[in-house]
């Protein structure tokens, strides 16, 4: 794919149909869609996620209550090792639990026999998986900040420090942040597993999380592989997209709460058309706050992946489309942190320029669209439709 800095923003389409499980290549194209009007969430759907929200928080708060007994049992020392586990919990909008709750809950029939409670018990676990991949992601990054608090690694390296303890610090903080990323992974299985849902219906749900978890882990190494110069391009950076985040932010999630409502594979193929061109534009989404966002609402630095040299799909197009300048502005800060501000705010300028920014949201409002028509088409409970759009709208027109 060419184009040269000064041209139009080109779309990016796909060569692959909705619902495909292959990875979308990126291609220029004039297909236009027809844009979907973004309602608001009618006051009963609005009143269902918060419901769904503070019972996630609830089924979180009194497992980790459980392990901060079992853990404080075999040593008080471990108390700092679960309350880390418990801050990275406690943020973020609960998306993942809420769409495996009403894949479920949109699937069910008369005859389903799982109790609501265990059912949010279940999806709450997704929140583990995700703490355990943000943890593991900052230390792969050299990340500083997560949720406007220091990034697991740098936290446990600053306790070292405080504590005055022996060794190196930052490989303390290394090696710690790397066992609670664990912790947090093998207790999203303990949740799933005691969660109360019936005995079909968890190893229903066992076959989507086993896939979820492989495709998180290899997304992660795909991740690594980028940035050390493998899987160049759009394409490349679409790939790591798909198995790094957009996978298990939607689809997977949407496909568990189907499995455990024992639905059939026409359900399952809805959940991938909808699933697969949502994810992508929810992590699109990441992207671009991660170097335009307020970091006052993000809790981030808008300078921090340009620091930790992010291979996004914004770096991507912004590369093939830039001037000599451009590229050289891009090889020489680019993942170097001894850059400044000034820089960095030279290369936002350049995403611009090159109308990387402006193609990725035409991606963006593109994916969404496709996703909820297929949100609208889903063999699926009107309730859950009403509630799927609404989080389909809020994750890829969010600030943080």
């Amino acid at each position: 794919m060419t184009i040269t800095q000064h041209a139009a923003p080109s779309r990016l389409g796909r060569s692959r149909p909705a619902g495909s499980g292959d990875t979308d290549v990126v291609t220029v194209g004039t297909q236009h869609h027809a844009p979907v009007p973004a309602p608001s969430p009618s006051p009963l759907v609005a009143a269902e996620l918060d419901r769904l929200r503070e019972a996630v928080t609830t089924a979180l708060d009194g497992f980790l209550a459980r392990q901060r007994e079992i853990l404080a049992a075999m040593d008080a020392t471990l108390t700092p090792v679960v309350d880390e586990v418990a801050a990275l919990a406690a943020g973020g909008k609960r998306l993942r639990p809420a769409f495996a709750y009403w894949g479920w809950r949109g699937a069910r029939g008369t005859a389903d026999a799982e109790d609501e409670a265990a059912v949010f018990r279940a999806v709450a676990a997704l929140e583990f998986v995700h703490a355990s991949a943000l943890v593991h992601d900052d230390v792969m990054d050299g990340a500083h900040t997560r949720r406007g608090r220091p990034a697991t690694h740098v936290g446990f390296a600053n306790r070292h420090a405080v504590e005055d303890l022996g060794g190196n610090g930052d490989l303390f903080g290394t090696g710690a942040a790397i066992l609670v990323g664990d912790l947090a992974l093998v207790w999203s299985d303990e949740l799933l597993r005691t969660s109360g849902i019936t005995t079909p219906a968890l190893i229903r749900a066992r076959c989507v999380w086993d896939t979820m978890r492989t495709e998180v882990t290899a997304g992660q190494y795909l991740d690594l592989l980028r940035a050390a110069g493998g899987l160049p391009g759009p394409d490349g950076a679409l790939t790591v997209a798909r198995y790094k985040s957009a996978g298990y932010t939607v689809q997977r999630p949407l496909q568990l709460g189907a499995a455990i409502a024992g639905a059939g594979p026409e359900v399952t193929e809805a959940c991938t058309a909808i699933g697969l061109p949502l994810g992508e534009a929810f992590q699109l989404r990441d992207d671009v706050l991660g170097v335009f966002g307020n970091p006052a609402v993000t809790g981030k630095s808008v300078d921090d992946d340009f620091r930790e040299g992010k291979q996004t799909l914004l770096i991507a197009l912004a590369e093939e489309a830039a001037d000599d300048a451009g590229r050289r502005l891009l090889r020489e800060c680019l993942g170097n942190p001894d850059c400044g501000p000034e820089q960095f705010d030279a290369l936002r300028r350049l995403l611009e320029t090159t109308g990387a920014l402006a193609r990725v949201e035409e991606r963006i409002a593109e994916r969404t669209t496709l996703a909820r028509a297929a949100i609208a088409a889903a063999p699926l409970a009107r309730d859950a439709r009403a509630a799927l759009d609404a989080l389909a709208v809020a994750a890829t027109t969010r600030t943080a």
